[in-house]
Formats: C-alpha cells, structure tokens, sequence
C-alpha cells in the first residue's frame, strides 16, 4: 500500500494554474540539505534539480534566484541581472518569516510575497526539472517553462 503524499502549499498553486507536475518524494538527511543529496536521492542529474534562493540587493530589495544544486550564484552577475550594484544572500534567520518556508524547502511557489525571480539559463538544457515543493522530503517535478511562467521568472547568467 502506497503512503498518500500530502499536497503542499505549491502543488495546490499549480492545481489552480492547471500546471502539470509530479510529485517526488525522498529520503531528508537533516545533516545535509543540499540540493546534491536531494539529486542523489532521486537518482537524478544534480544539474537537473534546481535550489530557490532568496537574496536582498542594495536598490531592488528582495528577489529570487533558482539556480542548479551543485551550483553557487554569483553574486556579482545576480546583482547586475536584478538592478543592482551589490546583493547578499539573505540570513537564514530572514528565510521563514520572508518567505514562509524554511532551509531545504524553500520552493519558488507559494512565497509569503511574489518577488522578481531570476533562473539560470541551463533551465531550458532539459524537459523537466525539479524544485522543492515548500517542504523538506519533497520536490516538485515539472518542465521548465512552467517554472518560468508561473515565477514571472526571467532566465540570465547567475553562476
């Protein structure tokens, strides 16, 4: 007998827009959080399974970068891409109250606000990727260009 997944917050959001996705659970590894554990996980590329970050940039405020798990966004080009001089990752403190999700689950659906969202231009190498659903031990798997045009999401160079 199969275990029901619960929906979460995301995957009702791409109900409503009539998004098709799937979704994926895996085993959470409270020590590692990465988006390379998560790959691992589901025996999937790492390039293939992209983390949300959310940054705050010194003219635009806060925005959104979705960049592939093995990668590390370059904080000069996502300040250039977002109107910016200069932008910092936000502190983790900052994540759950901004956003309404924690580390490690922090989906690029269903934030506590929109935010101009930025994604790396690998996105359209593949015909679907992965994206946490808004909770540790699940992903969402859906084709790029649903991640693009429900995040209102630009792609640009970030890493």
């Amino acid at each position: 007998m199969s275990e029901k997944i619960q929906k979460t917050n995301a995957a009702r959001i791409l109900d409503r827009a009539k998004v098709v996705y799937k979704l994926i659970p895996y085993e959470v590894d409270e020590s590692d959080l990465s988006a390379v554990h998560v790959a691992d996980q589901l025996g999937e590329d790492v390039r293939q399974v992209f983390k949300t970050l959310v940054l705050h940039g010194d003219r635009t405020g806060y925005f959104v970068c979705i960049i592939p798990g093995a990668e590390e966004v370059d904080l000069k080009k996502a300040a250039r891409v977002s109107g910016n001089k200069k932008c910092d990752l936000i502190p983790m403190k900052e994540l759950l109250p901004l956003t309404g999700y924690i580390r490690g689950a922090c989906s690029p659906f269903g934030m506590k606000k929109q935010f101009p969202t930025y994604i790396h231009e690998s996105v359209d190498e593949f015909d679907h990727i992965y994206v946490s659903a808004g909770q540790r031990g699940l992903q969402i798997c859906l084709a790029p260009n649903d991640l693009i045009v429900r995040t209102g999401g630009v792609v640009a160079e970030l890493c």
